[in-house]
């Protein structure tokens, strides 16, 4: 199974070209952080991805009574990248990734980015889409 699909350099993709460090952030790299600390440094190669999770979850993952957030509109959207677990839930589990974990969520919402850019998240795009538009 697939459990770290970050750690794999990706670098073209349907959707164009991924910055590489060198070293991709490793669930351990974010142990520790806060939520957004930890979307910033995961998806610091794609900054859009930052901006849907601001939009999506205002970077929450856990809730303060220690639940995994869901979505108002959908339950099934859950933590900080709102995967839909009804549309998802099965992909992500045979890839080996709990989308109740953070960074198994941040991890398969790189993946899904990857295979269809941000469509995924064309629901909250007036709110992200903006943002990047003033950068």
């Amino acid at each position: 199974m697939v459990s770290n699909i970050a750690a794999v350099p990706v670098t073209d993709t349907a959707y164009g070209y991924i910055a590489t460090s060198g070293e991709s952030v490793t669930e351990q790299h974010i142990a520790g952080l806060d939520t957004e600390d930890a979307v910033r440094a995961y998806f610091k190669d794609i900054p859009v991805m930052i901006q849907i999770a601001r939009c999506e979850s205002h970077f929450r993952h856990i809730l303060s009574d220690g639940s995994v957030l869901r979505g108002k509109v959908d339950s099934a959207d859950v933590g900080v990248m709102q995967i839909n677990t009804r549309y998802h839930g099965q992909t992500a589990s045979d890839l080996g990734l709990n989308l109740l974990n953070l960074y198994d969520n941040m991890s398969y919402a790189r993946d899904l980015y990857e295979r269809q850019g941000t469509k995924p998240w064309s629901a909250s795009a007036p709110c992200w889409e903006r943002t990047l538009a003033m950068k």
